[in-house]
């Protein structure tokens, strides 16, 4: 199976992509957990929380995974990288182990995900101003990691069109077959 991940800084329109992209190809995918996760602590989070969130993120994408083996591709809506660079940005370092899966586990395709669509206001996002400075340090952390990525910018529809022609063109079909 090949699994494609859709990155960006917040509120980059990551998770209805991501959501959209499986729907049009047929095929399974990851929700971010970092939401969920969040929504049921009944305190502010904390930097021990970015590594159970990475393993709640991981331990679903595997349960998807082994649900879905017959199917050829797997949609991310993110992966440890977002959350090793949230870790960088609010403690100034990221948990060593999410720093090595992020170098070690593998994926086909990254769809980094441009800010160029209007801010919403979610109570737990918190970079509104500094979305495009965001956006550079994903850029060159897939770059330093060696990974391949495409740029996905515009509305809907368009983003849509290149996820879909980038994913066509890292494998040669939409589902992932070669």
């Amino acid at each position: 199976m090949r699994k494609v991940v859709v990155t960006g800084p917040e509120c980059s329109g990551k998770s209805v992509l991501s959501a959209q992209l499986a729907e049009h190809l047929g095929v399974p995918w990851v929700p971010e957990m970092a939401r969920p996760y969040l929504e049921q602590l009944e305190r502010p989070y904390g930097e021990a929380d970015l590594r159970k969130i990475a393993e709640l993120q991981l331990r679903t994408e595997e349960e998807r995974h082994a649900a879905q083996r017959d199917a050829s591709l797997l949609i991310c809506d993110t992966d440890l990288i977002t959350i090793r660079i949230w870790g960088e940005e609010k403690y100034g370092r990221s948990d060593p182990w999410i720093v090595k899966q992020t170098e070690e586990r593998a994926y086909d395709l990254w769809l980094l995900c441009t800010p160029d669509i209007p801010w919403v206001y979610d109570p737990q996002r918190e970079n509104p101003y500094d979305r495009d400075r965001l956006f550079g340090v994903y850029r060159q952390t897939l770059e330093r990691l060696k990974k391949p990525y495409a740029v996905i910018s515009g509305e809907e529809e368009e983003r849509l069109k290149q996820a879909v022609n980038a994913i066509m063109e890292s494998s040669g079909s939409p589902s992932g077959d070669r």
